[in-house]
This record gives C-alpha cells, structure tokens and sequence, in this order.
C-alpha cells in the first residue's frame, strides 16, 4: 500500500521551520538538503544556493517533508493555502505510474514522472480539483 505524506512548500523559510518543527515533535531529520548540492547542467543563482531542496522529518507514523520553492528550477512563489502538497511513496514502479497517470487525468502535469538524480521515479502535477499531488517510487528500498 502507497504512504502519503504532506509536503510543504516555502519561500526561503523552509529550514527556519522544519528546525522549530523538529523543536516541537522531536525527532531527526531523514534528509535535509540545499539546491547548491543539487547537479544541474545550469548553475543555480546565488540568490537560491542556500534555500532548502528537501528536508524529511519523520512524526509518528508520517513524514513532514518540504521545500523551497527556487526560481531557479522553475519554482514560483508560493502563498499560504496554496503551499501543500500531498506526496504519494508508491510500492512499484508500476504502481507509481498507474497512480500518476489515473490521477493527473484532466488535471495539469508540472513534472512528469522520470527517473531523478536522487535514485527515485518522480512526478508532481496538480489535479482536476486544484490539488497539489507528488509521486514517488524510490528504487532502493529502505528495509
């Protein structure tokens, strides 16, 4: 069965809260990194270098994940309410497409689903009704 996750988006806050969030559930940070570490054939602007590409933070039995929007791979700035996303951790791979395509039908693709640098199958798009989705099948498995 997939996982779902919330998946918040920031505009150069992101660290300042996932750190008052781990302040408040405790907790370590599965993952917590900068667009600088992230490959690209285009260099990132200064201005975006340090604003946070992913951080995870596991709470109960969910993960808090997040981000911040960069301009400099295509983000926008992003306003309260508008700012979450629900992530999908598919099984398979072919789960994860039968779960991007089935729902995207009708909606608006804003990152097919490709393989990433990151090891995993991704994709983001928004729905029919508006929602924020994100898929993702990770091809290591964490046992």
């Amino acid at each position: 069965m997939a996982n779902v996750n919330p998946y918040l988006t920031f505009n150069g806050t992101c660290e300042a809260a996932f750190d008052f969030y781990q302040s408040v559930f405790g907790g370590e940070f599965q993952y917590k990194g900068k667009f600088k570490d992230m490959p690209s054939e285009q260099p990132m602007p200064e201005s975006e270098q340090e604003k946070i590409m992913h951080v995870s933070l596991p709470i109960g039995g969910t993960i808090l994940m997040g981000s911040d929007s960069a301009e400099g791979c295509g983000g926008h700035a992003v306003t309260a309410g508008d700012n979450i996303s629900i992530s999908i951790n598919a099984d398979s791979e072919a789960d994860a497409k039968r779960i991007f395509e089935g729902l995207s039908a009708g909606g608006k693709v804003t990152m097919p689903l490709e393989k990433t640098f990151w090891g995993a199958l991704f994709g983001m798009f928004t729905d029919k009704f508006g929602i924020h989705w994100m898929v993702n099948y990770d091809y290591e498995q964490k046992g």
